[in-house]
Order: structure tokens, then C-alpha cells, then sequence
């Protein structure tokens, strides 16, 4: 596998206030509101249905066994997404094994023994995912670990193909002991039970606890050694200041290396290889702009063979020549989008390739390293070739205080004739940030961006301050200015669009998921002029009571929220929060809001978008609030996809004044409400009473 595993206590600060976890930023949409503007494209470029965007793949999530006998893919199944299996030279005799009805599975893999997959799965949203596995051989399916309890997959190893190992919060909601599972019998044993309060554990190939780590008083990282018997030393403390950007990887097969990303005594994350005997640490690779993104690793050594980093664009640079010729034929015979060796059997005779472009769908390939040959496997979305899609540009855009923003914008058809990325006419345009905050934006086939340029809106995506992946000098910009310098940087792209003849500054709405959420709130409360109108998607209005209702999983690094967001443990910081809550400047609000929100959102509750709903309409100002009882922090399932989509369609139609599909079946077995302000989007309450509900929990 290519992807590195940073730790858990990044992964969990990222999912904090993370993007939703579907494709970006929704949207539903009755037909078009009588008296909207003139369409903002003109009719020789064709719609792009928001089926073909939002809907489920065709195939997705392609990946091989160690032993090269078996590939998998997800796909749908009685049009919910399942698991798929078939022998790796019979690819088209693929055969569903999984019979999920409800939200569809999305994570999944092969374990070591070649005779097991695994996969995870949560209920109507709740993030409790549960493991499962489903034996190849017999078919059977079995409960790994229990319902109604959080699980997070900590590793696996050929060296010890029949086990599982995995953290549960069964016996204390906030610390997730670790437990070893065997795939077999499906028997669990608690390897450490985790008093200490550590939120993450780095496992050798032995599957044996070598480090674990844990959140300081100070908001960062202090790793401890594992001694043997639950017994642990301290190794080494990481500052609040490099929390976000350093982290250990994991160990080579031999237990003698570890590798780190740390940018302790620089600004970005490099990557270090340490002897663990010695601690001598080595350079492995370094970039100026950017934290290292992804390594490749050999599949039996786990030594690094090729590292990524991401400024503009990803960029690979070989560390082992051995795989260099490899890498060069991938990128002779695709092309220059980004490509990904996503799977690899362990004899490393065969690799699963993914080929990513902005203005295309996504394929996988599979790469016989010995002939050099690449046989096309799947297309994501193949229904999606010869649409009128866009590129998407990268771009540097200058902050007020001199901070660099790497952006990403897509141009409608309409506006860049002869697609040189210069926009031949401004455009409505449509701020889509993202969530995280500590996240960031990338380059790459993004639906959001094809679906809003196909309507006639440029689409600006903007990497703030406190957005990761550009050195700790630049996450750490973010502490503490939610509302503030974050906010300022999107006011600062919206003026350089208008300036560069992109945008038309009477006509920018402002949308995203999450954090983006947050954003789009502040946005029509702290700039009420700014923006024509604006869509939160499971956003937080409060951030007293955001961080007041956290999973109780996330409460072991409280101090990080508080050094990063403000302290609500103490009165000046809980006062610190309320000026920076879209909910306290209500009254200030002139511009329409459209408002999704799902029921069981474990990270920003309902109770987020109820409360500023309510003092809204104490106020008597219009929003329009749509609400999903099935799901959580974004919308899994496609039918709800859609007709959120659909409304958020008509919503920026009516605002901005571009085109608008019918909403058609859109709406179809989705769990749509909309508990207030239906009235407000013409043909909503009438394409509301031809919804037949969704009976899927």
C-alpha cells in the first residue's frame, strides 16, 4: 500500500471539523424559480445531469490481494454500494459479497491471509463503525467488533496474516483500548488496555505496540516508547507548534527504522528516516513549499521507495532507483495527470495503478511490472465521458499580510472559449470552502467544481491560513483566527477574482461542508455584504456549544481545540468563542441562507443548525433548512446527495442566476425534510409531496 498512515491524533484533529465526508458541498433543486436570471450558459453546453456527478460510481476503490490471486472493487448492488471480488485474471467475473442496503460500505480492505476481507461500517451516520469481515472461500459474514461502538483499524501484517488489530471505546467511551483480532474465529483480546489516555498507537510488523501517543497539556504531542507488559518511557515530545505537521509513520519489517514526518527545527514536514538503536536520523526527502503527502513502500521491507509532496500538485521523487523505470512507464503510457499506485501484491509483481485529471473521471489500471504492461480496469464515472468538463487551474493567491494561498478555480465553458484559464468574461462565481479546517484543497476531478461550472458559476477553492500541508508557519497562522484572518483570506481570493476579471463582485456566493460551513455562516454574519447568498452544510453556529458536544472520543485532545480554536473551560475564553459565533450577530444577516444538516452528526450536532434556524426566524429572517434523519457530518447516502444537490441548485439559481435541472427523480427515496423554508425556493413544496420516504436507517 502506498498511502502513509499518520497518526491518529492528526486524522481525528482533521476530522474534527472536517469536509463532509462525501463529494464536496451538495446541493437540490426544484425547477427553476419563475423570474430567475437568463441562464449563465449558453445552450450548446450541455447539461451535466447531477446523476452522473453524485451518483454512485460505476466501480470504485480498486485494490488487489497480497497473493495476486484475488482484485476487489465497491460497486452498486440493488443501487447501494457493495463489495465486489473476482480472480485477478478474471476481472469481469466480479461477484457481490457484501449485501448492504442502507448507506454503502466505503472502507474496506483485503486482510493478510488472502482469505479475508474486511470492511467498516457505521449507522444512519453515527461514526460507530463497526468491523466486519466476510470470509472468500465460504462467504461468510461476521461481526468483528461490537454495534453502537467506535472502531478504528490500527493495522495488519503478512507476518501475522490471520489478526486484525484494532482501538474500541467499548469499556470507556473516551480512551480506545487496543485489541488484537483474529479473522478466523473472529475472537477479540485486549492487547492494552488504555488508561493513559493515548490516542494513537505505531505497531510494528509483528503487530506489537512500539509507540503510542498522547496530547500535552500545551496542545502537543508527547510519543512514549513501549517497554514491554503495558510498561512505556517518554521518546520524544512534539511542540503545539509541530503537532499538526510531524507524526510518526511506521517501522520498516525489520523493527530498525522508523519513519517520521517532522518539521522540529524547519517549517515543513520532511520526511526522517531514524535508526531505533541509535536515533540517528536521516533526510529521506525534503520540500521548501510543502509537507511531505505520501510515500510509496516497498511491500515486504517497508523501506520508502518514492515520497510525495503537495504545493500546487502533488510531485513524486524516486528514493529507489529500482522503481524508477517502473514510474517512468506509468507516466509515458497515462499521461501527465497524477498518478497513484494505490494496491501492490506482496511479490510486488503487480500494482494497482489509479490515473487522476482534473477534467476527467477517475481510472485504475493494472501494472504487470515484469512485461511493463498497463490493462485499463474500470473508469469511475464512465458515463461522464464527453461531457463538457472543465479544468481546474492551481494558483498563488496573495494574502494582505503577504501569506501565500495556494487556490484552485474552474472556469465555465462559457467564460474561457479557448480554455486557456483566462476568463474571456466574469462569471457569477461560487466560494467553495473546504472543511478542516485542517484540511486542505487539491488538484484533481473535484464533482462540486464540474456541477457548478456546468451551471455557469467559476468555482474558487481556497487554501486559508490554518489549512495543512504547506509547512507549520502557515497551520499555525490559523490558531485562534477562526472569524478573523481565516475569514479575511476569503475575502482577500473573492477581491482577487473580481479583480482578474473571474468574478462579478455582486454575485459570489459562499458554500461549503463543516468548517466551510462555519465559514459561509461567518461570511453573511461578520461580512453581510459581501456575499449574494450563502450554503452551510453541517456547519457550527456556536462555538461554545460545538466544542461543548464533542464525541467524548475526541475529549483527550481538548487542549489542541483550545489552543488552536479558544479555551471553553475558562470565562475569557468562553467569551473569546462567543465573538467568534455566527450565532451572536443573527441580526445581521441580509442575505439568503440555505442550511443542510444531518440528524445523527456525532461532531457538529443538529442542535448547531436548530439554534441559529431559531433565532433567525425569532428575527423573521427567511432561511431555508433541510434536514436528514439518516445521516450525519455529510450526506453517505446518494438519494440524499441528490436532492440536496437539487435544492442547492435552484437556491444559487434564484441568487445568482444560473441554470437549473429539474429536479426529476432527485428527490427519490431520500429522507428529505425541510422543517422550515420551503416557501422560500419556488417548486420545492411541490416537489417535496411527490417524495415516497426512504425506509433506510
Amino acid at each position: 500500500m502506498s498511502l502513509l498512515r499518520p497518526s491518529l491524533l492528526a486524522v481525528a484533529l482533521v476530522a474534527a471539523l472536517a469536509a463532509c465526508t462525501q463529494e464536496p458541498a451538495p446541493a437540490p433543486t426544484p425547477a427553476a424559480p419563475e423570474g430567475a436570471a437568463t441562464p449563465a450558459a449558453p445552450a450548446e453546453v450541455s447539461l451535466i445531469s447531477r446523476q452522473l456527478l453524485f451518483g454512485n460510481p460505476s466501480k470504485a476503490g480498486g485494490q488487489i490481494s497480497d497473493d495476486g490471486r484475488w482484485v476487489a472493487y465497491l460497486a452498486p448492488d440493488q443501487g447501494v454500494m457493495n463489495l465486489w471480488i473476482a480472480p485477478s485474471d478474471k476481472p469481469a467475473e466480479a461477484k457481490v459479497i457484501t449485501q448492504d442496503r442502507k448507506r454503502g460500505i466505503r472502507i474496506y480492505g483485503f486482510a493478510p491471509d488472502n482469505q479475508h476481507v474486511f470492511f467498516m461500517q457505521d449507522v444512519g451516520g453515527d461514526e460507530n463503525f463497526q468491523v466486519f469481515s466476510v470470509n472468500l472461500s465460504s462467504g461468510e459474514q461476521r461481526e468483528l467488533t461490537p454495534p453502537k461502538v467506535r472502531a478504528e483499524i490500527v493495522g495488519s501484517s503478512a507476518r501475522k496474516p490471520g489478526e486484525l488489530m484494532v482501538m474500541l471505546n467499548e469499556r470507556n467511551e473516551q480512551f480506545m483500548d487496543l485489541a488484537r483480532i483474529d479473522l478466523e474465529t473472529g475472537k477479540r483480546e485486549v492487547v492494552l488496555q488504555n488508561d493513559a489516555g493515548y490516542v494513537s498507537f505505531t505497531l510494528d510488523n509483528d503487530n506489537e505496540i512500539r509507540l503510542a501517543a498522547r496530547q500535552t497539556a500545551e496542545g502537543g504531542t508527547e510519543l512514549f516508547k513501549h517497554l514491554g507488559d503495558g510498561k512505556f518511557e517518554s521518546y520524544t515530545t512534539i511542540p503545539q507548534t509541530d503537532a499538526l505537521t510531524t507524526n510518526s509513520i511506521g517501522f520498516t519489517d525489520d523493527g530498525k527504522t522508523l519513519y517520521m514526518i517532522d518539521s522540529r527545527e524547519r517549517d515543513t514536514g520532511a520526511l526522517y528516516a531514524i535508526d531505533w538503536e541509535s536515533g540517528n536520523r536521516t533526510l529521506v526527502h525534503e520540500h521548501a513549499k510543502a509537507d511531505v503527502s505520501d510515500a510509496l513502500l516497498h511491500p515486504t521491507t517497508g523501506v520508502v521507495q518514492a515520497v510525495a509532496s503537495n504545493y500546487l500538485k502533488s510531485e513524486w521523487s524516486v528514493v529507489d532507483e529500482s522503481i524508477r523505470g517502473d514510474l517512468d512507464t506509468l507516466r509515458a503510457k497515462l499521461g501527465d495527470g497524477e498518478i497513484w499506485v494505490s494496491d501492490r501484491t506482496l511479490d510486488d509483481s503487480t500494482w494497482v495503478v489509479a490515473y487522476l485529471a482534473s477534467d476527467k473521471p477517475s481510472r485504475t489500471y493494472i501494472y504487470r511490472r515484469a512485461e511493463q504492461s498497463l490493462t485499463e480496469w474500470f473508469a469511475s464515472r464512465p458515463d461522464l465521458e464527453g461531457t463538457p468538463l472543465a479544468k481546474m487551474r492551481p494558483v498563488e493567491i496573495p494574502a494582505r499580510d503577504g501569506l501565500t494561498l495556494v487556490s484552485y478555480y474552474t472556469l465555465p465553458p462559457q467564460a474561457d472559449a479557448n480554455q486557456d484559464g483566462k476568463a474571456d468574461q466574469a462569471s457569477p462565481m461560487v466560494l467553495l470552502v473546504h472543511g478542516g479546517p485542517w484540511a486542505r484543497d487539491a488538484y484533481g476531478f473535484n464533482g462540486s467544481h464540474q456541477w457548478l461550472a456546468n451551471r455557469g458559476y467559476v468555482v474558487l477553492s481556497v487554501n486559508f491560513r490554518g489549512s495543512t500541508g504547506f509547512g507549520k508557519s502557515f497551520v499555525n497562522a490559523g490558531d485562534r483566527e477562526w472569524a478573523a484572518k481565516m475569514h479575511d483570506d476569503l475575502l482577500d481570493a473573492v477581491d482577487w477574482a473580481v479583480q482578474q476579471g473571474i468574478a462579478q463582485k455582486d454575485k459570489v456566493a459562499i458554500m461549503g461542508g463543516s468548517y466551510g460551513g462555519y465559514a459561509t455562516l461567518v461570511g453573511l454574519t461578520f461580512t453581510p455584504t459581501t456575499f449574494a447568498c450563502g450554503v452551510d452544510i453541517v456547519g457550527p453556529s456556536n462555538l461554545n456549544t460545538l466544542l461543548a458536544t464533542i464525541p467524548p472520543y475526541w475529549k483527550p485532545m481538548m487542549e489542541m481545540f483550545a489552543t488552536r480554536v479558544g479555551d471553553p473551560r475558562t470565562e475569557e475564553g468562553r467569551a473569546f468563542l462567543e465573538s467568534r459565533s455566527p450565532l451572536n450577530f443573527v441580526d445581521k444577516i441580509e442575505r439568503p441562507l440555505l442550511i443542510g444538516q444531518g440528524a445523527n452528526d456525532p461532531r457538529v450536532k443538529q442542535s448547531e443548525a436548530d439554534q441559529i434556524v431559531a433565532a433567525m426566524q425569532a428575527k423573521n429572517i427567511p432561511v431555508t433548512y433541510v434536514l436528514y434523519p439518516d445521516e450525519g457530518h455529510g450526506f453517505a447516502r446518494p438519494e440524499n446527495r441528490l436532492s440536496f444537490n437539487a435544492v442547492t441548485e435552484s437556491f444559487l439559481g434564484t441568487c445568482l442566476g444560473g441554470r437549473v435541472e429539474p429536479v426529476g427523480d432527485d428527490f427519490q427515496g431520500a429522507s428529505i425534510s425541510v422543517p422550515t423554508g420551503a416557501e422560500h425556493l419556488a417548486g420545492l413544496q411541490e416537489a417535496l409531496a411527490t417524495v415516497q420516504p426512504s425506509s433506510k436507517p
